[in-house]
């Protein structure tokens, strides 16, 4: 039987692929300090046209990982020979976890469908999924939306993806045209798990410990997969085991995001290029945060445009 990325006596809280946030610096950071128990890369695109279907700096991403919490390679792509030699290129670069995404709802590279694109063709969808499993030794996976147009496609392929021998889906139930207005479905979630013997893992709008305590406690979803929660409260996964409280004041809630911000700054200041770019980055992840009290202060940090100003407003408008 292969091996799953987690240990199978507890539900897996992982941390979700998203693009243009969750990188190397930033899933290090969270096996430190708040312990997902799975991290994912952001979407890998692969190349069907070049002899080398992953670039160097992916795969540099890649080999960088050296933390103990286990990687999943996440891949988007649309031809199965080209997705089956990027599966061989990350698993000699050292990862035996690999993803396939179906799920983005921008997916379409200029010569085939990718991602969420591909649940409107079946027929390659599984031609995709063989070519993957018989070349992947370790596990694999899918991260998929509930369907294309209609939110109960998901059940007509799931036997496909039984079928096609991946060892967990994960589902975010929403479907790809709805990209991420509306909320996600997680009724339709837990019918999926009623049906299979699939783990199944619960993606979308789990933004709260009880929430994601209520999913797992109530329902046959094997684990949970947390991103925009998880960025809005790094902490969440150790609320969700019950570790902390599930909420706090807002002066505990400025000192924790005091914290997240400060300690995460120097890691950006070393992977990317330059002040400007590190800021940039940074300041993305404020977007994610939703607390209405919060808003004008995060303002203020957004426009900083130098580490000194943005330092200075968050020692003053977010104290330890």
């Amino acid at each position: 039987m292969t091996a799953l990325p987690w240990s199978e006596d507890k539900a897996p809280l992982m941390l979700a692929p998203m693009q243009g946030l969750t990188n190397d610096a930033l899933r290090a950071f969270y096996h430190e300090r708040y312990s997902p128990d799975v991290v994912f890369t952001e979407f890998i695109r692969v190349q069907a046209q070049s002899r080398k279907r992953i670039t160097r700096a992916d795969l540099a991403e890649i080999e960088a990982h050296s933390v103990k919490t286990p990687l999943v390679v996440q891949l988007i792509g649309h031809t199965a020979g080209a997705l089956a030699d990027a599966a061989k290129q990350v698993q000699d670069a050292g990862c035996r976890h690999l993803n396939l995404n179906l799920g983005c709802p921008y997916g379409r590279m200029t010569t085939g469908a990718t991602g969420g694109e591909l649940l409107r063709e079946p027929g390659k969808l599984a031609e995709l999924l063989t070519a993957l499993r018989r070349s992947i030794q370790g596990s694999f996976s899918v991260k998929c939306r509930a369907g294309y147009t209609d939110s109960r496609q998901l059940l007509e392929l799931l036997p496909l993806y039984v079928d096609s021998g991946i060892d967990y889906l994960i589902i975010h139930p929403r479907t790809v045209i709805q990209k991420y207005t509306g909320l996600a479905d997680h009724e339709l979630t837990a019918e999926v798990a009623s049906r299979t013997k699939l783990p199944i893992i619960a993606n979308g709008d789990i933004n709260n410990a009880p929430m994601g305590r209520k999913l797992l406690q109530q329902t046959d979803i094997t684990g949970l997969m947390l991103g925009r929660g998880a960025l809005a409260d790094p902490w969440i996964f150790q609320r969700i085991r019950g570790n902390m409280p599930d909420s706090v004041d807002e002066a505990q809630r400025r000192s924790e995001l005091f914290e997240f911000l400060s300690d995460l700054l120097p890691l950006y200041l070393v992977k990317f290029c330059g002040e400007r770019q590190s800021l940039m980055k940074l300041k993305d992840l404020l977007n994610f945060i939703p607390d209405e009290c919060l808003q004008r202060d995060l303002g203020k940090l957004k426009r900083a445009t130098t580490v000194e100003r943005f330092l200075s407003v968050l020692n003053r408008r977010f104290p330890r």
